[in-house]
């Protein structure tokens, strides 16, 4: 495999890679990217049957620009979390707020990588779906991290654990749990990653139908920047927070949430 051939096939994903000849959004295409370079460097470092990998020499379709979201205050984060703090998936949005992680490594986590007796996950992969099916590969960097997490976040995931042990009985032989994940439909499957992303429209909504100060639009995305931001605003961190690492041991972030 050439890295000519490679950049040859993410134009045609770009094109008519989809369903029905629909073409691939640039996210999509980057993740086939991120799984081939994985599967190649595992050729290259581990099997040793390759002199180089050919995906690192391949270009990527530009990604298109769209407009950007909001980046919301400490303030307004901690009306929309009021708000999600209702909903089954409430923990989900804390964890994206708290730590940085991405979508795709939020819906990979699994019980087994978070130690809540030490406040610390740890985010080995990252979880996407291509063509209609669910993908498990590496983080974005390729590389797995820890991250520590706050005294109140831990209770959220205490709590979330046994909400979700709650559903597993009360569903009892019809649960579709095949692996331990920490964010699953009531039924114990994966969430969609475009569950999540509605879902925070959704809750964004809800907060503006109900209150007198609206949030403005933001993306799932944007709650990496909140988390950035504030931990500069803090002196915590600086441009290179996200830059991930071996064994990254990032401090908590905590936004003043009330007790």
């Amino acid at each position: 495999m050439s890295p000519a051939r490679l950049t040859k096939l993410y134009r045609e994903l770009t094109t008519n890679g989809g369903r029905d000849g629909a073409g691939l959004s640039s996210r999509t295409v980057e993740y086939v990217h991120a799984v081939l370079r994985k599967a190649f460097r595992d050729a290259v470092v581990v099997d040793q049957i390759l002199l180089s990998n050919p995906v690192e020499r391949a270009k990527r379709p530009r990604k298109a620009r769209s407009e950007p979201g909001g980046v919301w205050t400490p303030a307004q984060l901690r009306a929309f979390l009021n708000t999600a703090r209702q909903h089954r998936l409430f923990a989900f949005y804390r964890l994206a707020a708290y730590t940085g992680a991405r979508r795709g490594e939020l819906l990979n986590l699994r019980w087994r990588d978070i130690d809540l007796d030490l406040s610390k996950i740890r985010i080995t992969g990252s979880a996407a779906v291509i063509g209609g099916q669910r993908i498990e590969g590496t983080t974005k960097s390729g590389r797995s991290r820890t991250v520590s997490i706050d005294a109140e976040t831990v209770q959220v995931l205490r709590d979330h654990r046994k909400r979700q042990a709650e559903e597993r009985l009360r569903v009892g032989p019809e649960w579709r749990g095949a692996d331990d994940y920490v964010f699953s439909t009531a039924w114990g499957e994966p969430i969609h990653p475009d569950t999540a992303s509605s879902l925070m429209t959704t809750l964004t909504s809800t907060h503006n139908d109900q209150q007198s100060e609206p949030l403005p639009h933001a993306r799932l995305h944007d709650l990496r920047h909140v988390h950035a931001t504030t931990l500069q605003g803090r002196g915590v961190a600086s441009n290179a927070t996200f830059r991930e690492k071996r064994e990254d041991t990032r401090p908590a972030l905590r936004l003043l949430l009330p007790s």
